[in-house]
């Protein structure tokens, strides 16, 4: 990797050329396992097509995730997408596939909802404590999107958001489903806080697949690509899926969505009370300020 190279770069990714570099991943990708559109055979043949690897981090699942480790010659990271008790997102690393299923199999599992999409019982807190006590590399996702599913939401506060950006390993600067504006504001804040930035599609379909990738000069090996990522020694490079494509694209989505309506109307109504509470605290400071104000004044 040259050291001129920038740590993020807002591009379409020429997979060839940086295939040349070292390990090329696309660090975010669904199957039909939660709410993506293929099975494991398709996204093995298409990575194995582009010359890339690919982390399936399926929502609440890991079945897709383990089965891409039969298929001879893809790389693969064992990743899952967890979905807090509040709705915010947690992308999770393994090392092996292995630690995945003990992982999944002890703190997932029994903690999920109706819906393979619907909340698990664990908050965010939780959710980062549990994932440390494996080899992981643990990332917060699309940290400044337009909802709640990134960790800048008003379920949380300053003092909130500080503890998890302190307890996770890093943060994802390029998603190619999110807008422009929102990974601009995530790579920001990934330098601001001096950690490890990654970079995925979060592809739903095949033509997703290497949007947005991590590229890393080192092994194809889950082990030297995660240190290496962890290190700082990996760049990003990616480019934002069009707003229109991102809708034509949104049917097998949109039909996982219907299924776990309850469970978004619920974390709906939890952002909304949330907003509102810190509106009505906003407003009692401000007034209380202007009462204490004024009663200095008159006592002068």
């Amino acid at each position: 990797m040259n050291a001129l190279s920038p740590p993020v770069c807002f591009e379409r990714p020429d997979l060839a050329a940086l295939a040349r570099e070292g390990a090329v991943v696309d660090m975010h990708f669904h199957s039909r396992a939660s709410d993506g559109r293929d099975g494991a055979a398709a996204i093995a043949a298409r990575a194995r097509a582009l010359g890339i690897g690919v982390a399936v981090t399926d929502h609440n699942a890991v079945a897709t995730a383990l089965e891409l480790e039969r298929f001879e010659g893809v790389f693969s990271i064992p990743g899952i997408e967890l979905t807090s008790w509040e709705g915010t997102h947690l992308l999770v690393y393994f090392y092996d596939a292995g630690g995945l299923l003990s992982f999944y199999r002890r703190h997932v599992a029994p903690y999920r909802g109706a819906e393979v999409m619907s909340s698990l019982s664990l908050g965010l807190s939780e959710l980062i404590a549990r994932a440390r006590d494996f080899e992981t590399l643990v990332v917060l996702p699309h940290p400044c999107c337009g909802n709640y599913t990134g960790v800048h939401n008003p379920l949380f506060d300053d003092a909130q958001r500080a503890e998890f950006f302190a307890r996770v390993d890093g943060i994802e600067a390029i998603n190619a489903e999110n807008l422009k504006t929102g990974n601009l504001k995530s790579a920001l804040l990934g330098f601001n806080l001096e950690k490890p930035l990654t970079g995925g599609s979060d592809g739903h379909r095949l033509d997703r697949l290497g949007r947005a990738v991590t590229v890393a000069r080192c092994p194809r090996s889950p082990r030297a690509f995660l240190d290496a990522v962890k290190g700082r020694r990996a760049r990003v490079v990616g480019k934002e899926i069009g707003l229109l494509r991102q809708v034509a694209g949104g049917g097998t989505r949109l039909r996982t969505g219907i299924r776990h309506a309850p469970d978004l109307v619920g974390k709906h109504l939890r952002v909304l009370n949330a907003t509102s509470r810190r509106l009505c605290d906003s407003v009692q400071h401000r007034l209380a300020e202007r009462l204490l104000g004024a009663g200095g004044r008159r006592r002068a």
